[in-house]
């Protein structure tokens, strides 16, 4: 499986957003706040389709906002096709998750990457219940 982040994993539909905030489960590994709810495979165009936020009172500029998504991103672009996707697929439904960063402050790429597979291992874990 190839590692890109493309469109169709992005997760923009306003209805499927107001489902996944107002019936969603989620848990925390910190720094990530980890949303998320199964939906049928022929809701969205991917196995899981993904929402990326930073609060915007914790980090007022713009340009860390953008820096700590774009290490999200790529620590999940990484890390998906290991054990995510393999699962979904197997499971024959949809993901809608939503990934909040929660942490006071900025953290390294290497901290990002390792909390992130952290996050994916437990979202598996509850999600096999």
């Amino acid at each position: 499986m190839k590692k890109t982040f493309k469109k169709e994993e992005r997760l923009c539909n306003k209805s499927l957003l107001n489902k996944l905030f107002h019936s969603g489960s989620s848990f925390v590994v910190y720094p990530f706040r980890m949303v998320y709810t199964e939906v049928a495979l022929e809701k969205v165009q991917s196995p899981v389709s993904v929402v990326i936020s930073v609060s915007k009172r914790r980090f007022k500029a713009a340009p860390d906002r953008n820096r700590i998504k774009r290490l999200i991103r790529e620590a999940y672009r990484q890390q998906k096709s290991i054990a995510l996707y393999p699962f979904m697929e197997s499971k024959s439904s949809g993901l809608l998750l939503a990934i909040q960063y929660v942490g006071k402050e900025e953290v390294p790429f290497a901290t990002v990457w390792t909390k992130m597979e952290k996050a994916l291992a437990q979202l598996i874990n509850e999600n096999n219940q």
